[in-house]
């Protein structure tokens, strides 16, 4: 319903235009793609399909142009990008590192210095994720390697099934904030906007995220107190960190070589699963088996990021010639109202998107209209990046419809209702919100780094 509340909204600001003797916008248009809309969506046409349908049918309907026409141009912009490139090589990364075992060692060294927390292996989950994360670029995969490392571990505790779900939930959602994500590489693609800079930008962000993530969990843990583990030698808990080194030698190759300027994010990619390689060769388990696995789980991703992207590019070039976001721009610029609510109200439409839109098609589908309102309000490019991206990780772990969180129902080892994940995440939703928020007031959390580093 909120699709087409946004989709009603956009034909009133053509209804304004009209009357206002605005810029000239086809009201039947918008009207027929609303309807459209309706129809693919309640037929539950896959979000790629639907997309690449919108766009040859509004070609086909109200373009002079063939639409085979400007189809091929359009959609070779994203194609022959070499920005894009780092996506299927960072997910290629994460397939060889989940293989290769890496991600366990990770969570067992981790487990050794937080389990006696207030929350113990709780803290582990969030801090497990945010490690793998910087690796990822994921959330899906972030939830999904970490979620099978560490729900074998909670078997047979006093542990909350619903906190460990929540947490790994919302660790798992990490994958997209936290560099390398892969919704800045989109972002900075659609926008023309510098990958390395979200980065920097993000960096501050994430930590703050993490930050009320374990605050969460030390009040749930002082709360509902369970009894510690025995205390460990500190001879142990140094020889754990061995496990660390791995994953820390590739965190300081993928994101140091960006950070340094001695590699783009597509390179650093490319140096990261040569990394990943290396270390499963030390480990012992590069087979070709495992190659040809992460390969082809690499593939599928890969086909399925690109098919939204495609047929995304399509409709919003369709969109842009019948003068849809630069109308919707002129309209909500001319509110009444100051910046900050037109920037409130964008949030709480994303937010609201979210409960049953995929985070990524939402990304694709929504910043091409919403970014040049953005721009015209006087809001910084890479600051809007990564608020957007904490969206997109919101609507991951928002009920009903959180990719994240099925992926952890059904990775449970025993059956129990998605009720659970809900119920879970929603003191981690909290705290997400409550980052928003802090970022909406001061926006400098995002901004000064970039500044500093520039």
């Amino acid at each position: 319903m909120i699709a087409v509340v946004f989709l009603l909204f956009i034909l009133a600001a053509a209804i304004y235009a009209a009357a206002t003797g605005g810029q000239a916008v086809p009201v039947m248009e918008i009207l027929a793609l609303t309807g459209v809309f309706l129809v693919f969506f309640g037929a539950g046409v896959y979000i790629a399909a639907a997309l690449g349908l919108l766009g040859i049918l509004i070609g086909l309907t109200f373009s002079d142009r063939p639409w085979w026409a400007f189809a091929g141009q359009t959609l070779w912009g994203p194609s022959s990008n070499f920005v894009l490139v780092a996506v299927p090589l960072f997910l290629l990364m994460g397939e060889i590192l989940l293989r290769a075992g890496l991600s366990d060692r990770l969570y067992r060294a981790l487990n050794v210095w937080l389990q006696r927390l207030p929350g113990g292996l709780l803290h582990t989950n969030i801090a497990a994720c945010a490690v793998f994360s910087a690796i990822s670029g994921s959330s899906v995969a972030t939830a999904a390697t970490m979620g099978s490392v560490a729900l074998p571990y909670f078997e047979g505790t006093r542990y909350n099934q619903r906190m460990v779900l929540g947490s790994l939930a919302a660790g798992g959602a990490l994958g997209n904030l936290i560099p390398p994500g892969i919704t800045f590489i989109i972002y900075g693609l659609i926008t023309e906007t510098s990958v390395g800079a979200l980065y920097i930008a993000a960096l501050l962000p994430s930590i703050l995220v993490t930050g009320l993530f374990i605050g969460v969990i030390l009040l749930h843990g002082l709360r509902h107190p369970l009894p510690k583990p025995p205390a460990l030698p500190i001879g142990v808990k140094m020889r754990a960190l061995v496990d660390l080194v791995p994953t820390l030698l590739l965190m300081l190759l993928v994101l140091g070589s960006i950070y340094a300027g001695l590699a783009t994010p597509t390179e650093a990619a490319a140096l990261g699963v040569v990394g990943a390689a290396l270390f499963a060769a030390v480990e012992g388990k590069l087979t070709l088996r495992l190659l040809n696995a992460s390969a082809e789980a690499t593939a599928r991703n890969t086909a399925l990021l690109g098919l939204i992207i495609f047929g995304a590019y399509l409709l919003n070039y369709l969109l842009t010639a019948i003068n849809v976001p630069q109308t919707l721009a002129h309209f909500i610029g001319g509110l009444p109202l100051p910046p900050w609510a037109i920037m409130a109200a964008i949030l709480a439409l994303y937010l609201a998107l979210g409960t049953f839109m995929e985070g990524f098609s939402m990304i694709i589908t929504t910043v091409p209209v919403v970014f040049p309102i953005v721009t015209a309000l006087g809001y910084d490019p890479i600051w809007f990046g990564v608020m957007v991206t904490m969206l997109v990780e919101i609507a991951q772990i928002s009920p009903p419809d959180g990719t994240v969180m099925y992926v952890l129902q059904g990775m449970r080892p025993r059956p129990g209702p998605i009720t659970d994940v809900f119920a879970g995440v929603v003191p981690f939703l909290g705290a997400y919100l409550l980052a928003v928020a802090l970022l909406m007031i001061w926006p400098n959390i995002a901004l000064w780094l970039p500044r500093v580093m520039s």
